[in-house]
């Protein structure tokens, strides 16, 4: 099978389950028939220019079926992602280019007022009877018909504009053909493990390519059952996978855990899961989700963009990312003079000693993979693509054996005392800490020059910040660095995050300690001892800032 629109209407008299959601269950046929519809439709919808339909709905079952209906039809899918809001979520409407718009009546709500710039007869409000009265103008035999057509949907036929999490700056559309998605599935299905009686879970959403590269095209490729959280939700999280039945899963940022702050119960274990696939969980959090929910968590590295991925094989250390898949010519480079980094060298306890040196950005440096480009964005396109390597706009580095780390965003660089350090290891160290649900790590201004280290903290659901013991576990932990140690320490009830679960820094960093979150900080390095920041240190720290001109 060579398109999306083959994988689906080669399940056209499949009986078997094809979706579960709490609304219902649907088998493959009746999928496909429902995606067929909405495929007519939006060929009768769709006029001169990019034929670009813009989903603006949670993971219900009309989104699936729109992604069916546009690989019908050959059209293009847009992601919108419904946290954006006002004249961010309308610009990201407008870049794309849609035609119709497809949403529900909160999402109408949202693009109330707003220049989108999709006329108000293409704006489809699922659930209203206008929607219903356009899907049941649709006869059988047009459903019919373009079902027949589907295998002469070409390959290279644009079918998802996927925008990035926009955790380092705005979000970029990341183009994806029919040709692209269905090798994922079929790479992914066995990649993965995915088999027939799978019932594939989808707690991430499905605007996001998480969602669509793990989970729902490799499981389309062998049939398996899809099942819809309209929205993910840790503490709903075992229900669902009882309720359901569900095997296996897809995850991506901080969603293990999320699951894993939840209260813990004594039959966590009792559930069908077999393992899931996902990325950027600890290796403390993989250990745990294990021994509580019995199931294997598999990491990968890779972006939606594909230019490069990087996978866990035997041997792999604990704490790397892997080798790269497939033989990819990937390297750690100085982003700056694309030299290549010196591979790291570590401790008897595992410290890195020459991260200054080691960490710099991956590169694919054979190629630029099956990244097909941004949409509308030639300067960005240019930029991931420099010299003809495939940027990841990730940091990392590599030791003597090939193995790969991963070490921050991009922007995560911190210059303490003279020593340059990502963020990457140091949220490493903390995340292990009992009490930590999740680390955030960035650099906020010294008051002389450089940078100083500040760590917002999410704790677990019982836990309270005792600074005492804050300090004397740091002082225990072998592996961290001499200049990693927070100076500051904000305590915080919920970090600023995107819909997939990765924490965004762009808030925490302007805002430093000027916040309503409780901030404690080590005012002397040669005690110390952590105390809570009050109103006059702020203004100390600021009067400082300006005296020598940092402010």
């Amino acid at each position: 099978m060579s398109t999306v629109a083959q994988l689906l209407a080669a399940r056209s008299g499949d009986d078997h389950p094809g979706l579960l959601d709490p609304t219902g269950t649907w088998s493959w046929r009746e999928v496909v028939l429902a995606s067929a519809r909405r495929g007519a439709l939006a060929a009768g919808l769709l006029g001169e220019g990019p034929p670009h339909i813009g989903v603006l709905l949670p993971n219900v079952p009309e989104y699936l079926w729109w992604l069916g209906g546009a690989a019908f039809a050959g059209a293009t899918v847009v992601g919108v992602n419904p946290t954006r809001r006002g004249q961010a979520l309308a610009a990201d409407i407008r870049a794309t280019d849609c035609q119709v718009l497809v949403t529900d009546a909160e999402g109408a709500e949202l693009l109330r007022g707003l220049d989108h710039g999709v006329n108000a007869d293409r704006v489809l409000e699922v659930g209203s009877e206008a929607y219903g009265k356009l899907l049941g103008s649709i006869g059988d035999d047009e459903a019919t018909g373009i079902l027949d057509r589907a295998s002469e949907v070409p390959g290279d036929s644009l079918y998802l504009l996927l925008f990035t999490s926009g955790t380092t700056g705005t979000p970029k559309a990341v183009r994806c053909t029919q040709g692209r998605l269905a090798t994922i599935g079929k790479t992914a299905a066995p990649g993965y493990g995915y088999h027939r009686d799978d019932v594939s879970y989808c707690p991430m959403p499905l605007f996001h390519g998480n969602a669509l590269m793990a989970l729902w095209a490799p499981s389309l490729h062998v049939g398996a059952t899809l099942a819809l959280r309209p929205r993910f939700s840790a503490s709903a999280f075992i229900d669902d996978v009882r309720r359901y039945r569900a095997t296996t899963f897809s995850y991506v940022g901080k969603a293990i855990a999320y699951i894993l702050a939840t209260p813990e119960r004594p039959d966590d274990g009792d559930n069908t899961l077999e393992r899931a696939f996902g990325t950027e969980a600890s290796l403390r959090d993989r250990g745990e989700f294990e021994r509580r929910f019995h199931c294997r968590l598999v990491e990968g590295y890779g972006q939606s963009e594909g230019g490069s991925a990087i996978a866990v094989v035997p041997g792999t250390p604990a704490g790397a990312l892997g080798r790269p898949v497939g033989g990819a010519e990937l390297a750690v480079v100085d982003p700056v003079t694309t030299a290549e980094s010196p591979r790291a060298v570590f401790d008897g306890a595992g410290k890195l000693l020459n991260g200054d040196e080691a960490i710099g950005e991956i590169v694919n440096r054979g190629s630029t993979g099956s990244f097909e480009g941004y949409y509308g964005n030639p300067d960005a396109e240019a930029d991931r693509t420099r010299n003809g390597w495939y940027w990841t706009g990730d940091l990392g580095y590599r030791d003597e054996e090939g193995f790969f780390y991963f070490a921050g965003r991009r922007g995560d660089w911190l210059r303490v005392d003279s020593e340059n350090f990502a963020a990457g290891p140091v949220e490493a160290v903390l995340g292990r800490h009992p009490d930590v649900a999740v680390a955030a790590v960035y650099p906020v201004p010294d008051t002389v020059s450089g940078d100083q280290v500040m760590a917002a903290l999410e704790l677990r659901h019982d836990a309270e910040f005792d600074p005492e013991r804050f300090n004397a576990w740091l002082d225990e932990q072998a592996d961290l660095g001499t200049k990693w140690a927070p100076r500051y320490v904000r305590i915080t009830p919920s970090l600023p995050q995107t819909a997939t679960g990765k924490v965004t820094k762009t808030t925490l960093r302007t805002e430093t300690w000027h916040c309503h979150d409780p901030v404690w900080w080590r005012p002397d390095a040669r005690a110390p001892q952590y105390r809570r920041l009050d109103d006059a240190d702020r203004r100390r720290l600021d009067e400082e800032l300006e005296a020598n001109g940092r402010a």
